[in-house]
């Protein structure tokens, strides 16, 4: 069955730590200073709220990013860039174009209105199956989604906390070989740039690490690998049903609850699916999987563990987000969330770890030819990130690369690193003869 397949692998195992490298993984000669950063926020105009993963994309042209969990962005533009425009988008606000002429370098606020849906236009044409909307709208992929080769640029960073404390760190931009929607050949990435650090000192004597990589995020494109969720066979296993109607880029959007069955024993998932009821697209999709059982959860996620430990999920969340061009929509963001709770023998409290990878396609360009890099260049669906780099010392690492504002928690401990890595430095500079 679909659910017992591991799309999203975790290494639980013990470590020693040997050392602490402050050499950056990957070395490059930035280019010139040829583009314009802009930061900001996206808020809610009545509340002042953050709108969480909101969309800022350039007008007529393919570069865009997201908004953190605090609701604010950084958005680098190459000064070759023709348009000057900004779109601002986000589920269920109405959709805004801002002239970057109005943009400050720091502290722009950005506030977008709530869509309100007349009742009397829902009501024209509601659908009778919510089942078989979905089914339609997986059917419709080869006439709504990209159909050609297309190189994207994307972000990713991953996180691993214990309660509240970062503990590890991961980032990267790379490059994703996408496939047409249609063709049954997998995405290849190939990594660009990476840095990492981790503080070993705050797993107790386990070190998590996070299997997989980039294609955490890659493998929940519902439309280009629905049988990690909607297997032709696993569609009977779910219960779908209407919501309220909302709006994504001034569009009419049917949201569709569905939840598993209440006689399915494996694992599945609850959620919402976000229909363009007008051409039967998926625009966006968030979804938990059913924790209740316990060890058929841990199964999945949990590889290797400490003898002495439990270890089961107590949350597993999901999120993905598909943008438009051209009328044409394709991935655009994606986000997974997992809490993993470890119970220790012979231990009065549990250890409490949270695990988020997040990714953003920021560019890209089709093309009519085959893309995919030799295999040498790919990297593996079964790559630990945090073993692929190392350092958070170089200030300009990313360069004109878009990328997701840190939190202010990340932020506060990349600081942290950058100064232990300072006084590392400082010290070995020192006791050199």
């Amino acid at each position: 069955m679909a659910a017992n397949k591991k799309v999203f692998l975790f290494l639980f195992t013990t470590f020693i730590l040997l050392s602490f490298n402050s050499t950056i993984a990957f070395a490059f000669q930035e280019p010139e200073n040829n583009y314009a950063e802009y930061k900001g926020e996206v808020l809610d105009k009545s509340s002042k709220k953050p709108l969480i993963f909101a969309t800022l994309a350039i007008e007529k042209s393919n570069i865009s990013t997201v908004t953190n969990t605090e609701g604010e962005f950084s958005l680098k533009i190459p000064n070759s860039t023709e348009s000057k425009n900004v779109i601002v988008s986000f589920l269920g606000y109405k959709t805004k174009i801002i002239p970057l002429s109005e943009f400050k370098k720091n502290k722009t606020k950005i506030y977008l209105t709530v869509s309100v849906t007349e009742l009397t236009e829902v009501n024209l044409s509601i659908p009778k199956n919510a089942e078989a909307l979905v089914r339609e709208t997986l059917k419709s992929k080869g006439e709504n989604y990209f159909d050609d080769p297309t190189l994207m640029t994307a972000f990713y960073r991953e996180t691993i906390k214990k309660r509240r404390k970062n503990v590890s760190l991961s980032e990267a931009v790379v490059n994703i070989y996408k496939t047409p929607y249609t063709s049954y050949r997998n995405d290849a990435v190939q990594l660009y740039k990476a840095r990492k650090s981790t503080d070993y000192n705050k797993l107790d004597t386990v070190a998590l690490k996070l299997q997989g990589g980039p294609f955490n995020a890659l493998y929940i494109d519902i439309i280009k690998y629905p049988e990690y969720i909607f297997s032709e066979e696993s569609l009977d296993h779910y219960t779908f049903s209407f919501d309220s109607s909302t709006r994504v880029n001034d569009k009419l959007i049917y949201v569709i609850n569905f939840k598993q069955k209440p006689h399915v024993y494996s694992p599945l998932y609850k959620g919402k699916l976000f229909i363009d009821i007008e051409n039967k697209i998926l625009t966006n999709a968030t979804y938990k999987l059913n924790v209740t059982n316990k060890e058929a959860a841990s199964r999945m996620f949990v590889r290797r563990k400490p003898k002495n430990a439990n270890v089961w999920p107590t949350e597993v969340a999901y999120r993905v987000d598909y943008r438009e061009k051209d009328g044409k929509w394709y991935y655009g963001y994606s986000n997974v969330f997992l809490e993993f709770k470890i119970d220790w023998d012979k231990r009065l409290f549990n250890s409490v770890y949270s695990m988020t990878c997040e990714m953003a396609v920021t560019d890209w360009e089709k093309s009519t030819k085959e893309l995919l890099p030799k295999p040498k260049e790919r990297i593996k669906s079964s790559i630990i990130l945090s073993d692929a780099a190392v350092g958070f010392s170089d200030p300009d690492f990313w360069g004109e690369y878009n990328i997701i504002e840190p939190e202010k928690s990340i932020e506060s401990a990349i600081r942290k690193i950058k100064r232990q890595l300072k006084r590392i430095n400082t010290n070995e500079g020192t006791s050199k003869p």
